[in-house]
């Protein structure tokens, strides 16, 4: 099998050598080469052809922001996976450098010496992601012909409304939220949505969501009985999960263990919606890493919900939206550019009782 070749762009010597030693202690992957600032690293990749970047997005002089702009100039569909730091600063930056083209992002532990659990943790993270996102599997999945997929017709009686949507997503989230919610309108059903973040993330995200959506998008604190025209985004760090108080839904946090590696987990959000509102829900799952939201798809499917995925092609990753394909869950298999206006679709059918 050939190494996957990676290009370390880090201010840091010390960081430099530790992320060169992280990854060639995996046989599958390669260094090969390393830059101290952006403009050496734009000078060095116009020879080279790596099958991903790894970006320190904080760097003086040219930042990363300015360097990833340049680069996917250059180099339109070399995967970019920034590095970034769990500040409040930090989250805004990342989240402004996967809107300008970075596929993902790699939280570090402070100064890389968070003790050996946060080490590893991030060792995990960083080579697992770059295994999802390298070129060579990119180019492979694009032109090895897939199996055609013939998804399951939704099953719509057009005689229960719809009371909660519900999103999981991962890698690749942040803009395909940013594409998806625009398209819910005004006294659309409220919005459940798990991205898998850190804490300090997830309420940037909500923000930047919130600035351009009709809805009313906001982090959960816990505690709040949710209303048509409102998303909300599980916190960093918590799972999230719905319940019902007569004919009102409320939200509430958890710090129980994590779920398929994940906290907040989709499993967890998409369990609890189907025992509080069965049928009367949805169910999305987009572009990720993982199978989490397979065995929560798999109960709001029992309790008679309607179950959406993204498609691969639009998808960074296809691994959460994938496997609940393969197990023969989705109803329906979109791309992100109708996924929303087929959502908004069936909700106004049922509203008015016509069959989609």
């Amino acid at each position: 099998m050939t190494a996957i070749d990676v290009f370390i762009v880090d201010d840091s010597f010390v960081v430099r050598r530790i992320l060169t030693r992280f990854l060639e202690a995996d046989p599958s992957i390669k260094v090969a080469g390393s830059a101290p600032d952006g403009t050496t690293a734009l000078e060095k990749l116009k020879d080279l052809e790596p099958d991903i970047v790894t970006l320190d997005i904080e760097m003086p002089g040219m930042n990363g922001l300015e360097t990833l702009t340049r680069l996917k100039a250059m180099k339109p569909d070399l995967p970019v996976l920034v590095i970034s730091s769990l500040t409040r600063d930090g989250a805004s930056t990342t989240l402004e450098a996967l809107s300008d083209g970075a596929s993902d992002y790699v939280a570090k532990p402070t100064q890389l010496r968070f003790g050996e659990s946060g080490v590893a943790a991030f060792k995990k993270e960083l080579i697992s992601k770059i295994k999802a996102l390298n070129l060579k599997s990119i180019k492979k999945r694009r032109e090895t012909p897939s199996k055609p997929i013939s998804p399951k017709r939704i099953r719509t009686s057009g005689t229960h409304r719809i009371d909660l949507v519900l999103i999981g997503v991962s890698t690749g989230g942040p803009n395909a939220l940013a594409t998806l919610l625009p398209t819910f309108p005004e006294g659309f059903p409220p919005v459940l949505i798990v991205q898998h973040m850190p804490p300090t993330f997830t309420k940037q995200l909500a923000e930047r969501l919130d600035s351009n959506s009709i809805l009313q998008v906001r982090e959960a604190e816990g505690g709040e009985t949710i209303l048509k025209g409102q998303a909300w985004i599980a916190p960093g760090g918590k799972h999230m999960v719905v319940g019902r108080v007569g004919s009102a839904y409320r939200l509430a946090l958890t710090e129980d263990p994590p779920e398929n590696s994940c906290r907040p987990a989709v499993d967890v959000l998409f369990r609890s919606a189907a025992s509080a509102a069965g049928e009367k829900t949805i169910g999305i799952v987009m572009t990720g890493m993982g199978h989490d939201g397979l065995n929560g798809c798999r109960s709001l499917k029992e309790a008679g919900s309607r179950i959406f995925v993204q498609d691969e092609e639009s998808s960074v990753v296809w691994g959460m939206p994938g496997i609940v394909v393969e197990n023969g869950i989705a109803d329906e298999i979109l791309p992100l550019s109708t996924l929303g206006p087929s959502v908004v679709s069936v909700v106004n059918g049922i509203r008015t009782g016509i069959r989609v």
